[in-house]
């Protein structure tokens, strides 16, 4: 006969291993959903009052001037600009000549994460009075991406608009390790950005600056310093 220690050691394993299952499950049911939010196809065409492009690749940035040139929207913000990078700079990273565009694009130096990127867009709506967005980044970021901009702009319609990087189209990217330890990553943030915990590491406030003004300042700076 089992003494009653032993029996209560059992009973209390048992309890534990239901709950690591029913947790697992519970996981693998959240990362399928997740997964599949995040590999829906952009839509065949967009069109709002401005564009918001999140910093992390050149493809993000090279489909919003895209996107601006064709006239999908009459503003663009890029926001989440780290280092000393300007527009001329993004522009040769994504292969495309932004100058013609830069009256209407925004630069964003403060944000430094995905609640950092939401204010400042929230920041230049406000200023601009947009009422409607084409949110620009990577597939496997815009889930929690729009979680963020969803909060932080409740009433401004969002058109997303996924990138897909070269080496992850739709789902091949989760046919190697690296690729699903990136969409495992992401989950977890994902996870973290629903709960509202993002709110807790707020960062720096936003920095927007016109390009053309940026530029100008550059070229002045350029001109005082004088021939090298």
């Amino acid at each position: 006969m089992t003494p009653a220690p032993a029996r209560q050691a059992l009973a209390m394993a048992r309890v534990l291993a239901r709950g690591l299952a029913l947790a697992a499950v519970l996981w693998l049911a959240g990362f399928a959903w997740f997964v599949w939010l995040a590999t829906r196809p952009a839509p065949p065409r967009a069109h709002a009052q401005g564009i918001v492009a999140l910093t992390g690749g050149a493809d993000r940035v090279r489909t919003a001037l895209h996107l601006l040139a064709a006239g999908d929207a009459a503003r663009l913000l890029v926001s989440g600009i780290g280092g000393g990078a300007d527009l001329a700079d993004l522009g040769r990273r994504a292969g495309f000549d932004p100058a013609p565009l830069a009256p209407r694009i925004t630069l964003g130096r403060g944000a430094g994460s995905t609640f950092g990127n939401a204010e400042e867009a929230a920041a230049w709506v406000q200023a601009a009075h947009l009422k409607s967005l084409i949110l620009v980044t990577a597939f496997y970021h815009m889930p929690r991406a729009e979680i963020e901009f969803r909060r932080a702009l409740p009433q401004v319609r969002l058109v997303p608009w996924p990138v897909h990087p070269p080496g992850m189209r739709r789902l091949d990217g989760l046919g190697s390790w690296a690729g699903l330890r990136l969409m495992g990553e992401e989950y977890a943030k994902f996870v973290f950005a629903g709960l509202g915990l993002s709110a807790l590491f707020p960062g720096p406030p936003p920095r927007l600056t016109p390009a053309t003004l940026e530029a100008g300042k550059a070229r002045a700076a350029a001109t005082a310093a004088g021939p090298g």
